[in-house]
């Protein structure tokens, strides 16, 4: 069980829903237990919570159904129980149709409920960009497909700590396939904006006419084809968050509008004449160089500072070796589960060359291989052979012996040899860093250096 699910309680019943708290301390969840609807509204408004066990019939205006209404719409993936001592077909099939994970009948049945409650905060753990995948611990910041323990990822989870609670915009650079949407999201749920909408769009993937609709609106009529009005995702990330990928893409006479919403908050769709006044956070991203575009002038300076309220730069994988260790590890046992692969680890030579590979695709390219890897792998465990060669060809071995990717007559040994050379070559002789790298114990690393004569 994971302890970090945090399960909510509603029963106006205080000695029952006291009861239901102390039943689930067996599971190691954190729970909050409150007394009236009125109070589960304003939790779910202004914490994260991944589960709710409620009473159907409560004492105030506020029933479980709305609960349960109120819970989905802040956030989908939370899984709510309901329970009631006057159960019903029809109630029932409400309950389900809108969305609950399952229903209880007074008196409850302890171990059912423990049950079920282990069931759904195992289901909102695995549900994207949920659960681990947007918290914030001290020692570190985990989110869906993204680890980060080296001491680059620490210093950018402290900028995101501080800006999250803001309403400051947020500018996140770095190479393709760093995670950073993903980054935009966890700064959105761990906002007072979470349980409002978060809406990505892509500039780079639009024409200037389309992406002007698509973040504006039009109306009936606007333009050939524009057949009813359509709200743009300012209006429909209204109090939340709009994230603006490849933002340094946009066409300049579009960055003039989006300049001119930023400084007004005030929207115009296509074809109307009426403004719309809405409130959102503006977090953008970009995989180019903005100051040099400002230079160039393709991109304008004072749009550029005013999107730049913070600035977060996303490094390459390559720039961070000591974190892929632990993206293995995690795609390894997340490919497993999505195919059903008995797959449950790595060799430590299979994992020293993918350490050191420089990864041209970054974190997805990785994740993208591990799972091939998984599906192909007819063992229980990713050795040397399972990696495709065009992944450990470019390790040259020493003396003119081939690359790993040919393997004519290459041992382990050589192959292992030749990961610690470059460790420690890329970490500078930094024994504790090449140690985690490699993923093996510091008095291993200084045994094999012994061994090998290096």
């Amino acid at each position: 069980m994971d302890d970090d699910c945090v399960v909510l309680i509603i029963d106006d019943e205080r000695d029952h829903a006291d009861g239901i708290a102390e039943s689930l301390q067996r599971l190691s969840v954190k729970t909050v237990t409150v007394y009236t609807g009125r109070d589960a509204l304003d939790i779910l408004e202004n914490r994260q919570i991944d589960v709710v066990v409620t009473d159907l019939k409560l004492s105030d205006e506020v029933d479980g159904l709305e609960i349960l209404r109120c819970a989905k719409a802040a956030d989908s993936t939370i899984e709510v129980i309901l329970i009631t001592a006057y159960a019903t077909i029809e109630n029932c099939k409400e309950a389900i149709k809108q969305g609950a994970y399952d229903y209880l009948v007074k008196p409850i049945d302890i171990d059912q409920l423990r049950t079920l409650v282990r069931q759904a905060c195992k289901k909102v753990a695995s549900s994207a960009y949920r659960a681990k995948a947007l918290r914030f611990s001290e020692e570190e910041f985990v989110f869906e497909g993204v680890k980060g323990k080296s001491s680059v990822m620490k210093n950018i989870f402290d900028v995101l700590r501080r800006v999250a609670p803001t309403n400051i915009s947020v500018l996140i650079e770095g190479p393709s396939g760093t995670g950073k949407e993903l980054l935009a999201r966890a700064i959105h749920f761990n906002s007072k904006r979470r349980q409002k909408p978060f809406r990505p769009i892509n500039c780079a993937g639009l024409s200037e006419t389309l992406l002007e609709s698509e973040l504006f609106g039009h109306v009936k009529g606007a333009f050939t084809g524009a057949t009813s009005d359509r709200k743009g995702l300012f209006e429909i990330a209204d109090k939340g968050t709009l994230f603006l990928d490849e933002i340094g893409d946009m066409p300049l006479s579009m960055q003039a509008k989006l300049l001119r919403f930023l400084e007004d908050g005030v929207i115009m769709p296509v074809g109307s004449n009426q403004s719309v006044l809405v409130d959102v956070r503006v977090i953008s991203a970009t995989n180019h160089n903005l100051k040099k575009l400002v230079q160039e002038g393709k991109f304008r300076e004072d749009l550029f500072y005013r999107i730049k309220g913070a600035a977060i730069s996303v490094p390459s994988l390559k720039e961070r070796r000591e974190d892929i260790p632990a993206f293995i590890e995690y795609f390894i046992e997340e490919a497993a589960k999505d195919t059903g692969s008995e797959v449950t680890g790595i060799t430590n030579a299979a994992r020293s060359i993918l350490v050191n590979y420089d990864w041209p695709g970054n974190i997805r390219q990785l994740r993208n291989y591990i799972r091939t890897m998984v599906v192909m792998c007819d063992k229980d465990t990713i050795d040397v052979n399972d990696i495709p060669a065009e992944i450990h060809r470019p390790l040259q071995l020493e003396a003119g012996k081939p690359a790993a990717g040919d393997l004519g007559g290459v041992s382990l040994d050589e192959l292992e040899k030749q990961a610690i050379i470059d460790t420690l070559k890329k970490t500078g002789n930094n024994r504790e860093k090449a140690a985690k790298i490699l993923g093996i114990g510091e008095r291993t690393l200084y045994r094999k250096i012994k061994e090998y004569n290096l």
